[in-house]
Parts: structure tokens; sequence; C-alpha cells
């Protein structure tokens, strides 16, 4: 599963339902600089999901957790884990466990840490304003074959 779609802010509750079209897995993994809107898409993907709670960046707590439709959203901000230990020390083996829709930011700090298979969403800033978005599945089993 590849996708790219090139996006302006004013489309991103259109983009968020399209990507959870395209996704086949519930674990969905942020890349991208500071300030390109990790947090603004993870806010329209709850809402989509059917959530209705205030959505902001676990930055400090770490993780929030959302009420969606007939599910749950653990939505992770990775930026001020040291590494993998203290994830560890915060009980992520059993977020990643749960079934649970997971949406992690800055994962890169415990990727030793991620789920065998999960979707990559890569943002990017344009110099026009608008964001490219790209998607890919990502196992690891076959990468490490």
């Amino acid at each position: 599963m590849c996708f790219r779609v090139i996006f302006k802010l004013d489309e991103i509750e259109t983009i968020a339902k399209e990507v959870l079209d395209k996704v086949d897995c519930k674990t969905i993994l942020f890349y991208g600089e500071m300030g390109v809107g990790k947090t603004t898409l993870i806010k329209a993907l709850v809402k989509a999901l059917g959530g209705t709670e205030d959505v902001t960046s676990p930055t400090f707590s770490l993780v929030n957790e959302y009420e969606v439709t007939n599910d749950k959203v653990y939505h992770f901000d990775m930026y001020r884990i040291r590494d993998a230990e203290e994830a560890l020390d915060i009980g992520i083996e059993d977020y990643l466990g749960s079934g649970h829709w997971i949406f992690m930011e800055w994962p890169g700090k415990i990727d030793v840490l991620l789920p065998k298979e999960a979707v990559k969403l890569s943002l990017k800033m344009h110099k026009s304003g608008s964001r490219a978005l790209d998607l890919e599945l990502v196992n690891r089993i076959l990468e490490k074959s």
C-alpha cells in the first residue's frame, strides 16, 4: 500500500477520511518536522473515527486516550522520550498490543519496540503552505529477511 496526496489544511477532514479508508492496520506512525501538522491531522482522524473529545498533543503526558465509535485511540508523542527503556516504563507494550488505534508521533525514538506491521505516515511542508502526505505499509518481517 502506497498513497500520496498534496493538501491544504482546510482539506484536512477530507484527507483524514481518505487515510482511514486506505490503511489496513490500526497502528499509524507519524513522521515529519515540528509544526508540519501531525497533531492537527490526528485531531481530524479522531473526529473521523467518531471522537468528540478535544484532541491535544500529549507532549508532556506522553499518551492521551480518546473514545471513538466502538473503539479507542491512543495518541503518543515520543518527542520527550529518551529511549526505549523509558517507553517500557510507561507500559508501551500493553498499549501496542491492545488492538486499539495507535497514533504515534516521533516513533523513531522507540524503533525497536514498534510492532511488526504498521503504517508509516510522512508529512512534509511545501513552500506554498500545502502539505505532502505519504502513506506506506511497513512490514518489519519482510524488511529483516
